[in-house]
């Protein structure tokens, strides 16, 4: 029996009361991975992504492991969630134009305390101050740099498109705005290099573009810790206290971590291991995070289809985007159908062995975009299940 084949054992055996469609993390799974990151960041502390995670109990469970340290929040009313909830750390990756989250921010000092806004722009500033309405509270400030590559003189870009601060000039400019301007104090400096922890290097059957990929990063790497040094000095020259410059992301970790300039790092998706994160020589994580749906029909000879299972992920469209059929082994997509909002067939000899009510297990392309489709998440040991907990969605928060 394969590993993979053992695993669909014990995860039919610990659902087996259980009607599909649900939700899973092998915990076994997910703690072999959050040790991974941890070894990987080489004595850094990690902060987890809460977008790749979208579930309070989770959260809390890595959070109490040795090596990790912070929350990574996407929205504002999500920041001010968490941290009402116990969170004491959230950092929030994304500017916000939330003014009412901003004034419950400003008149709350809890909040002010736990919570980091991101900011890249002067007009950011100007929105948090004018949506105060009367609340003084000192808001905590991460100033984001872009990490894109520029090459042939800049006019081609590798990289998300994200903060319009990219030189040492620009982000010192910045720092000096925040620190003349009351009820404002910079903490922190973020850097996310997308292009190298979030495009797998190791593309099945595309080896000319793997190649291409690994020089990409390899470039992108050494160009971005020397300019990350530079504008880390320039920043703390205005703010001598910062307190953490954050960088990376689950897959450039350990190249992230060696970066002295660096303190600490993101990291949200390899706790899960979602497709996308198949295609990496840096790593090789343990899928954690699974869904399935039951088998509804058997069509014909080599056909079953299951209930639904249309679960794109987020990003340019693309195949890659699609859940993956994972157990058993073997099974594909009809190219005609792929998957459906309602059903979705499925191709290839292990269908003529799955009866009518039997689980196809699936793993999404991203990591916590899954949670956006379950109220809660079964937790498994070993073969049975050991926890039920709720999922952003189950506790009623769908932040985006």
């Amino acid at each position: 029996m394969t590993a993979r084949a053992a695993d669909r054992t014990r995860y039919n055996r610990a659902t087996a009361h259980l009607d599909a469609p649900i939700a899973v993390v092998d915990l076994e799974a997910f703690d072999a991975n959050a040790d991974d990151l941890v070894g990987r960041a080489a004595g850094k502390p990690i902060r987890v992504a809460s977008k790749s995670v979208r579930c309070r109990a989770l959260l809390e469970r890595v959070l109490a492991r040795p090596g990790f340290a912070g929350i990574m929040s996407f929205t504002m009313a999500e920041s001010l969630w968490l941290a009402r909830a116990g969170f004491e750390d959230v950092l929030l990756a994304y500017p916000s134009a939330d003014r009412a989250a901003f004034a419950e921010l400003a008149a709350d000092p809890k909040l002010a305390a736990a919570v980091t806004v991101m900011v890249d722009d002067q007009a950011q500033l100007e929105l948090i101050d004018a949506a105060r309405a009367g609340g003084r509270e000192e808001i905590r400030v991460c100033l984001e740099l872009d990490t894109s590559l520029r090459l042939l003189g800049g006019r081609v870009r590798i990289g998300a498109l994200r903060s319009p601060l990219r030189s040492p000039v620009q982000l010192a400019e910045l720092a000096r705005s925040v620190a003349r301007r009351p009820g404002f104090r910079l903490v922190g400096l973020m850097a996310y290099e997308g292009h190298v922890a979030g495009v797998g290097d190791s593309i099945a059957g595309r080896p000319l573009r793997s190649r291409a990929v690994r020089l990409m990063q390899s470039a992108a790497r050494k160009e971005l810790a020397t300019r990350r040094a530079e504008v880390v000095r320039a920043v703390r020259a205005v703010a001598p206290d910062l307190e953490f410059v954050n960088g990376g992301g689950t897959g450039s970790v350990q190249h992230t971590a060696a970066e002295r300039a660096v303190t600490e790092i993101a990291a949200g998706s390899g706790l899960y291991v979602p497709r996308l994160f198949d295609n990496y020589t840096s790593f090789t994580g343990r899928p954690a995070a699974l869904f399935a749906q039951p088998v509804v029909r058997r069509p014909g000879v080599g056909v079953v289809t299951v209930l639904g299972g249309g679960y794109p992920a987020s990003g340019a469209a693309g195949a890659d985007r699609l859940p993956v059929p994972y157990l058993p082994e073997g099974l594909r997509y009809d190219p005609q159908e792929g998957a459906g909002e309602v059903q979705t067939p499925l191709l290839g000899a292990p269908a003529d062995d799955l009866l009518i009510g039997d689980k196809v297990w699936f793993r999404h392309a991203k990591a916590g975009e899954l949670c956006e489709r379950f109220d809660e998440l079964h937790l498994i040991e070993g073969d049975r299940i050991t926890a039920t907990v709720p999922t952003y969605r189950g506790e009623g928060r769908t932040f985006l």
